[in-house]
Parts: structure tokens; sequence; C-alpha cells
């Protein structure tokens, strides 16, 4: 790693300087239990280094997890760093939770996630103009399970909420960003 030699861009521990295995050991820790995505800010700030030292030991993690051998991956969007499974493994962990997640939403609720995902921010009344039937429950349902929130408000008359996809819409597709979403013209035969 091209700054482990730069051990002044830490601040010193009780018992001196950590190693790079142990600032690893603490990052993936945090990132672990936090069960969302930290900031590079958050993170440097909580092992006393600097916004740079952090960000080149989280690249050099994320080089180590990108080996086949392991079964999880650090993923960035916008310098923010969350630890995911490997997409290549869910259906071992769907065996261990017994439960296809992707299956547990409706039809109509994976029709009005992929509208939300593709036209956001979209109003509830464009939905149903797209799916040609009401979509309250599907709204419903995708906000209960936080893959879509509200997202602003349209400014016409009767202001109509307008949605859009979270956080957990990336993680649970697997994708660092909306970019990594599927090109619709490649999806519609």
């Amino acid at each position: 790693m091209k700054s482990s030699d730069d051990k002044s861009s830490c601040e010193a521990t009780e018992k001196g300087k950590l190693s790079e295995n142990k600032y690893f050991s603490i990052i993936e820790s945090l990132l672990f239990v936090s069960g969302e995505s930290l900031g590079i800010e958050q993170i440097a700030s909580i092992i006393k280094c600097n916004v740079e030292f952090t960000k080149n030991l989280i690249d050099e993690m994320s080089s180590v997890y990108k080996k086949d051998c392991r079964g999880i991956e650090i993923l960035r969007d916008n310098n923010r760093y969350r630890l995911v499974t490997k997409a290549e493994n869910s259906s071992y962990v769907e065996k261990l939770l017994k439960n296809n997640s992707r299956q547990a939403l409706s039809q109509a609720s994976l029709e009005t996630l992929a509208i939300v995902a593709y036209k956001q921010p979209i109003t509830r009344i464009d939905i149903d103009e797209i799916r040609g039937v009401k979509s309250d429950r599907a709204i419903s349902t995708l906000i209960e399970r936080r893959l879509i929130k509200e997202n602003g408000r349209l400014n016409v008359p009767g202001r109509p909420i307008l949605y859009g996809t979270t956080e957990e819409f990336l993680k649970y597709f697997g994708f660092e960003n909306l970019d990594n979403m599927p090109n619709l013209d490649s999806i519609i035969v």
C-alpha cells in the first residue's frame, strides 16, 4: 500500500501506531456492525486517520475482498462504503435464510418497483398510467420494505408525491449506484 509508510497520517494510540492489518480489522468491524453504508469522513474520524489514508486502506481491503476465496465485498457509492455478500453466493445465502427475497415481492410490486427505478422521480398517477391499474398497495409495500421513498413533491396543483428508490433498493439488487442497472433498451424485447 502506497500510504502505509506514512503513519503520520493517523494519530498514535496509547500503545503507539496501529498496523495496517489492525486498521483493516477495525474498518471491517465498523462496516459489518453498521449494516449500512458509512461515509469516508466518518470512518476516518473513528480510526483517527486522514481521509486519503483511510480511502487507500479501504481500496486495498476491496482488492483483497475481490479475490475468489472471499464471500464479501465492499461497495462504494459517492465516498460511502458498505459490506455486502458476493452476488455469486446468493443462492447459498437464500438456502440459509430459506427465503428467496426476490420472490417475496408480488408481481405488482416488482412492476411498480421497476417503473420507479427507471422513471424516478415519478408520481403514483404516472405509475398507475404506465401499469394500467392502481398501484396504491404496491407502493405501500415498497415503502414498508424501504425499497422506495417519498422524494419530494411535484410543483403542480395538488402537489403529488414523487417517489424514488432508496439505498436499500441498491443493496437488494446488488447495485453500487443506479448507473449499474441494466439499460432499459437491452431488456425490452
